[in-house]
């Protein structure tokens, strides 16, 4: 039993139990539990701040993932760039120069977007910097995907248009001639052989017997198929496409007409001499973008190295054009 106080009323000269009031009470049991209480308080200071809780310890453990989950995401980032820039260069360098088509543009390549801070939702916490940096390059690697996705659509449809194009674009001889015998005069100044005046010859001339079978050097369309009044006498013109365009003159009969679509190989007509000729061949002419071109250049689908050389040699000794 807990003892209990007194003290001596000199009044009464007796010994008076202490009794106190609930007020003295509680400040006393405040006054013993302080110190208690300050202690405690600052154990749990202490403890809050050198030691984790575990939902603190398990937060920690996850941050350190997912930094180390965002370092490895931007190695695979560079290495995905890499790849991208590697793809870029074949685009341009390769396949664009390939199919004649010019390389896009640097600004379109990097595929920038502006206008406001797009990221500024992700500031303000510890690894803010780490996260911005790998949204950005992220960002930036998508578009630059789409981009070059898109070229590569490109790419392909002009790989069909090059299909084509191989298809129509003038690459054989005229006529059969796989000795070369038949090669007379070729593309350049020569001396006419009716006016007797240096003449620029803007094709190639091929000696031939009448009647023998003129064939379209590529896929196209007749535009001109009758006798005209300008020397070539009866001659035939094909429009390829593409800027390509060969006439066939000199011929003897006509075996197409205007508007006619024709392929490589198929007849056009027949060798003859009429026009401001001197004796039975095929003038040949090659046109691109409206100006004659060397047709020994488009022999491509018919000759090795050693026989355009060949065919080149023999068209040039010649002194005198057949027309």
């Amino acid at each position: 039993m807990a003892e209990h106080k007194y003290r001596f009323n000199p009044s009464t000269l007796n010994f008076e139990r202490i009794r106190l009031s609930a007020w003295q009470k509680t400040r006393r049991a405040v006054l013993l539990l302080l110190p208690g209480l300050a202690v405690g308080l600052l154990g749990i200071f202490l403890v809050y701040q050198f030691v984790d809780s575990p939902k603190e310890a398990l937060l920690r453990r996850e941050n350190k993932q997912l930094l180390v989950q965002y370092e490895l995401l931007n190695k695979q980032l560079g290495e995905l760039e890499g790849v991208l820039a590697d793809v870029r260069r074949r685009d341009d360098n390769i396949y664009r120069v390939i199919l004649e088509a010019d390389p896009l543009p640097e600004s379109m390549r990097q595929a920038g977007v502006g206008g406001i801070n797009r990221y500024r939702d992700l500031a303000g916490y510890a690894n803010s910097d780490l996260v911005m940096e790998t949204t950005k390059r992220l960002d930036l690697l998508t578009r630059q995907l789409v981009v070059q996705s898109r070229s590569l659509d490109e790419v392909g449809a002009l790989v069909l248009r090059k299909q084509e194009m191989l298809a129509s674009i003038p690459a054989v001889q005229p006529i059969a001639n796989d000795d070369l015998t038949q090669t007379a005069s070729g593309f350049g100044w020569r001396m006419h052989p009716i006016h007797k005046i240096m003449k620029f010859h803007a094709g190639m001339d091929f000696t031939a017997k009448t009647g023998t079978p003129i064939h379209a050097s590529g896929d196209g369309v007749v535009v001109y198929a009758e006798y005209g009044t300008n020397g070539y006498g009866m001659h035939v013109i094909v429009d390829h496409g593409f800027d390509y365009q060969t006439l066939y003159a000199h011929m003897s009969k006509l075996e197409v007409h205007k508007g006619q679509r024709v392929k490589r190989g198929d007849v056009l007509g027949l060798v003859g001499n009429t026009g401001l000729s001197v004796g039975p061949h095929l003038h040949y002419e090659v046109h691109k973008g409206g100006q004659p071109m060397d047709p020994a250049n488009y022999y491509f689908n018919d000759l090795t190295p050693e026989e355009y050389a060949r065919m080149v040699e023999i068209s040039r000794n010649a002194g005198q054009a057949l027309d």
